[in-house]
């Protein structure tokens, strides 16, 4: 990605006026990831911050149980690593979910940017806290919601950031599973229930919600 693309991937994902693309690009180094790949490792140090221009990365880690858990997602204009001089130790693994593109910035030179640009301070802080609600939300989910149940809200959840009803691309279990913190199993069997009762169907390469209300009234 050439100096003018990453400006111009810069100033997409944060919908940010062009001389602060400009400032950040000029700091930044351009990243990418093919999916699957490890962006950063778990016990590692901090010592740049990342901003997701395209794709989507994840934070993992393994619980007692051995079952792989959510921690974060980190979709375009979010900002994840070291912002500021504080070093410390990567809690997670941080891996590509989807092909990924970074601007990566090392975390001293990120925070003078936020300094000298106030709308990239804005930007960060609003990122940053749709983040904690999202984290949030899963551990109310964890706690209040039953295996099947987490699965019909996260279908929901799904559906909604897209058109209302279509899932596109259809969500892969495994996936699925990392997501609401359960297994491929249980994915399954909540979904292919819900495709026998007609709530859902398959469609080429997605995944359509039928009859949203009443897989929301599934949500328990």
């Amino acid at each position: 990605m050439g100096a003018g693309e990453l400006q111009d991937a810069i100033r997409t994902a944060l919908g940010c006026a062009p001389e602060v693309a400009v400032a950040v690009a000029a700091s930044a180094t351009a990243r990418d990831f093919a999916a699957r790949a490890v962006i950063l490792r778990c016990g590692d140090p901090w010592t740049h911050a990342f901003l997701v221009v395209a794709g989507r990365a994840q934070a993992l880690v393994y619980g007692l149980d051995g079952q792989m858990v959510l921690v974060h997602e980190y979709g375009t204009g979010d900002v994840f690593g070291a912002i500021g001089e504080d070093v410390r130790l990567i809690e997670a693994d941080v891996v590509a979910a989807d092909p990924t593109q970074a601007a990566c910035v090392a975390a001293g030179e990120f925070v003078m940017l936020v300094e000298r640009h106030g709308a990239l301070g804005l930007l960060v802080v609003r990122s940053l806290m749709a983040q904690l609600r999202a984290t949030s939300e899963r551990m109310v989910d964890r706690t209040t919601l039953s295996a099947p149940g987490r699965v019909y809200a996260e279908l929901v959840r799904l559906a909604r950031l897209g058109d209302g009803a279509c899932i596109r691309p259809a969500p892969v279990h495994a996936a699925l599973a990392v997501r609401v913190q359960s297994t491929r199993e249980t994915v399954s069997r909540a979904v292919s229930a819900l495709e026998r009762r007609g709530i859902v169907r398959r469609e080429d390469d997605a995944l359509v919600v039928v009859a949203m209300q009443r897989l929301e009234d599934l949500v328990v």
